[in-house]
């Protein structure tokens, strides 16, 4: 069982960074991917970015490449995503989420690898 808390959010400006955090409880957190996922009013759950269990490989959705950096410290059980160059379309609740890293990497790209989820914090941009 592995227990996932976000925080970082907050209400920035166009143009403005935050930093998220994910803690994780459970000892077995170095053997999840880990992932973000994004949730606007009235729209899907997207992916954001993932990290492998290592933290050596990571993966993005094009429209934050270059702006945003996915991280990892196994020690202090924590995932981080690092937002730059924000957008008023980055409004959105974010969740983190562990899953096995048993599966193709091409599946981290879609929640249903994901078997648990914060409850997600809240990132707003201004413009």
């Amino acid at each position: 069982q592995v227990q996932l808390v976000e925080s970082g959010g907050g209400l920035v400006q166009a143009g403005g960074s935050l930093r998220l955090s994910c803690v994780a409880s459970g000892r077995t957190f170095g053997k999840y991917v880990m992932g973000w996922f994004r949730q606007a009013p009235g729209k899907e759950r997207d992916f954001v970015a993932a990290i492998s269990w290592s933290g050596s490989n990571t993966y993005y959705t094009d429209s934050v490449k270059g702006r945003f950096t996915i991280s990892r410290d196994n020690a202090k059980n924590t995932v981080y995503l690092q937002m730059n160059n924000l957008k008023p379309e980055d409004t959105a609740v974010y969740s983190c989420a562990a899953a096995p890293a048993t599966y193709y990497s091409d599946s981290y790209y879609s929640p249903l690898p994901y078997d648990y989820w914060g409850q997600g914090t809240q990132v707003t941009v201004s413009s």
